[in-house]
């Protein structure tokens, strides 16, 4: 499995607080592993990062629309059911109402989704979720499938995993852009090539001014072939001035393998790609609270965050984040602090910025394809950050009438300057270590992970956006290679 590997299978969390690997010798296990190793690994498709978790109460008619809404933080004291948020809390928390409130909706624009197999039911559901929440259907909705896509199979685990997220991503990119068109490119499998030739597909017709892409897979089974059809789709992107997205992961500092229908984590220190390429922006996770006094309440305030680890309270879910064997230290991150320089090793380090991801503290979303029961679910994962960048992106691009390209070389000016603590959420607490059933022996273990701290990390970023204030300064032009 891929760093952003849907968890629906693993509702149980194995929180194990022992670790028997020494933090000096991570990085060289790492590197050994993809020198030596790599023929041995699975390598070559992605998995999605969506993580649904419960199905929930619908009221319709009150102003709160679900009973998750106002749930405890500490799902102790909610029988073990999990808080949730809907579209109006997320937009508040990150500063898009207000960009919304000016009429900045992405009219005009269109958004991708870079999904495999796609989703049978992906606009029906996209309608009940706006005639749930009052928002306005797109004006455009395509499902761009690819050759040899094969029909959609409710028996197909992959298929439903991948029909689940492309559902979240529609609904929650169109929460945040709902004025945007919004094309789906659903690839004919979940292979790195068939994936990567869907986006060249894009490009190559330009569908769109942003993509988002909610998958990945450990840097230890990627393949080098796969790789470099990845980064010239990637440079195309970066030429067409294409905003390009990708989720960190949802195993903390390490990425699941699968095998014989077994998920181990590697038991070393290792990161998602494609977000670990140095020329897409990658999101990364916290656990937001929005509320009071202890629950969710729409009505409440931003409380703060974290980095997103569910593990103590029992859900095996945690932000992506780390260091690239891959890739060397981009132009960008040159200008990171020593001591975080220190840690990357001459390397790429991400996540980029961050988003919520929790599953305590999840967003809604509704599914109705076959094989599954109709309703709306709680849905966690660094995977639903991506798609809802990429509709605020949409509603920047429509604001400054042109695309806004590449944003990292920028993003990462802001933080030289000193100026992202007043255009982020600085996210200081948590850390991104994961514990679950190492591989190859399934033994129970954990992967020592990174810590938030000021300013940028390997958890976090530089943390989740006011998009209000940060939309400007994003959209200067970039003029640089993305090295």
């Amino acid at each position: 499995m891929g760093a952003n590997r849907c968890a629906g299978t693993r509702q149980a969390s194995l929180v194990i607080r022992g670790s028997g690997i020494a933090r000096a010798s991570v990085r060289s296990i790492a590197v050994a592993a993809l020198l030596f190793l790599s023929g041995a690994a699975r390598a070559g498709h992605q998995v999605p990062g969506a993580i649904p978790w419960e199905l929930t109460d619908f009221a319709p008619g009150g102003e709160v629309l679900f009973a998750c809404q106002l749930r405890y933080f500490d799902i102790a004291r909610n029988g073990g059911l999990v808080p949730c948020y809907g579209p109006d809390t997320i937009r508040l928390a990150y500063g898009a109402a207000d960009l919304l409130a000016s009429g900045f909706d992405g009219t005009g624009e269109t958004l991708v989704l870079l999904e495999a197999y796609g989703s049978p039911t992906a606009f029906s559901d996209l309608q009940v979720f706006d005639a749930t929440w009052g928002l306005p259907d797109p004006p455009e909705f395509r499902m761009v499938t690819m050759p040899g896509t094969p029909a959609f199979d409710p028996g197909n685990a992959t298929m439903v995993s991948w029909a689940y997220e492309t559902s979240l991503d529609v609904q929650w990119s169109h929460a945040m852009a709902p004025g945007a068109r919004i094309v789906v490119v659903a690839a004919a499998s979940d292979d790195d090539m068939d994936l990567s030739t869907a986006l060249d597909f894009a490009l190559d017709r330009s569908l769109g001014q942003v993509v988002s892409m909610s998958f990945g897979e450990s840097e230890h089974d990627a393949n080098p072939q796969a790789i470099d059809a990845w980064e010239k789709a990637f440079a195309k992107a970066r030429r067409k001035q294409v905003t390009v997205l990708a989720s960190s992961g949802d195993e903390g500092s390490t990425v699941t393998e699968e095998r014989d229908a077994n998920a181990y984590v590697y038991a070393f220190r290792n990161v998602s790609y494609p977000a670990s390429s140095p020329q897409v922006t990658a999101v990364g996770g916290t656990n937001l609270r929005y509320g009071e006094d202890g629950h969710a309440d729409p009505a409440g305030a931003y409380l703060g965050e974290r980095v997103w680890n569910d593990e103590a309270q029992g859900i095996a879910g945690v932000g992506g984040g780390g260091v690239s064997v891959l890739f060397p230290e981009p132009e960008y991150q040159r200008g990171l602090p020593d001591s975080v320089r220190r840690a990357l090793g001459g390397f790429r380090g991400l996540p980029d910025v961050a988003y919520n991801a929790g599953v305590v503290g999840g967003v809604v979303a509704y599914v109705g394809f076959p094989g599954v029961t109709d309703g709306y679910y709680v849905f966690g994962g660094t995977s639903a950050g991506p798609p809802q960048w990429a509709g605020i992106v949409s509603d920047l691009n429509e604001g400054l009438g042109r695309p806004s390209g590449f944003l990292n070389r920028r993003l990462y000016q802001l933080g030289r300057l000193g100026v992202t603590a007043g255009l982020f959420h600085d996210v200081t607490r948590g850390n991104n270590g994961f514990c679950y059933a190492l591989y190859p022996t399934g033994a129970e273990g954990c992967v020592p992970g990174f810590s938030a701290e000021p300013g940028w990390d390997l958890a976090t970023g530089y943390g989740t956006p006011n998009f209000g204030r940060l939309g400007r300064l994003l959209s200067e032009p970039d003029g640089g290679d993305g090295k």
